[in-house]
């Protein structure tokens, strides 16, 4: 059932590092990408891929993690993704991303998800870094990052207490993520 598929969708930061993504499967998450809808059908986006334990390192280091965990720097060793997909702009093409991203971003997360893999999204990025570190051409505009891999973590959902928006771990290190209700949700 979808719902199933969309629930099992988290944001997961903790991964089976050893379990290796390998170049097929990413290429066929792009392919899905490739599929979506898109602004004006322009497909701007172009994509970097990468399942190599020297270039996740590079990508790694680029990545903040959890902005509400203040305590965390992101996943030790051993618990990283084992592979990431780099949302580029192709600026020859439009200075103007639209909703593109996001459609394409849940699409290979829903992808993944299927498969039994997990990841998150990332926008909080050093991207004159990881431009340097990768050789990313200024044609291109780092838009975001998808970090993929086997979930090591269990991802709680609850109804939001309050206003209180925060993700929070407990003591058995599980990951809590508060979600406005229904009833907030549909105006009347």
């Amino acid at each position: 059932m979808f719902k199933e598929l969309v629930l099992k969708n988290r944001s997961y930061r903790r991964f089976y590092e050893d379990y290796i993504i390998d170049a097929q499967t990413l290429l066929d998450f792009i392919e899905l990408a490739r599929l979506t809808p898109s602004a004006a059908n322009k497909q701007p986006l172009k994509y970097l891929i990468s399942n190599s334990e020297e270039e996740n390192e590079k990508i790694f280091q680029t990545l903040s993690w959890a902005g509400y965990l203040k305590d965390w720097d992101g996943p030790d060793p051993g618990e990283r993704p084992s592979a990431y997909i780099i949302v580029l702009g192709d600026t020859e093409i439009t200075k103007d991303f639209s909703i593109d991203p996001g459609i394409v971003m849940q699409t290979i997360l829903l992808g993944a998800t299927e498969q039994g893999l997990g990841g998150c999204m990332f926008g909080s990025i050093k991207r004159s870094l990881l431009a340097k570190n990768l050789s990313i051409s200024e044609r291109y505009q780092i838009l975001y990052i998808l970090a993929l891999g086997k979930p090591n973590e269990t991802v709680l959902i609850e109804d939001i207490i309050g206003d209180d928006v925060k993700y929070w771990r407990d003591e058995s290190n599980h990951h809590h993520v508060p979600k406005r209700t229904l009833d907030e949700l549909v105006l009347e």
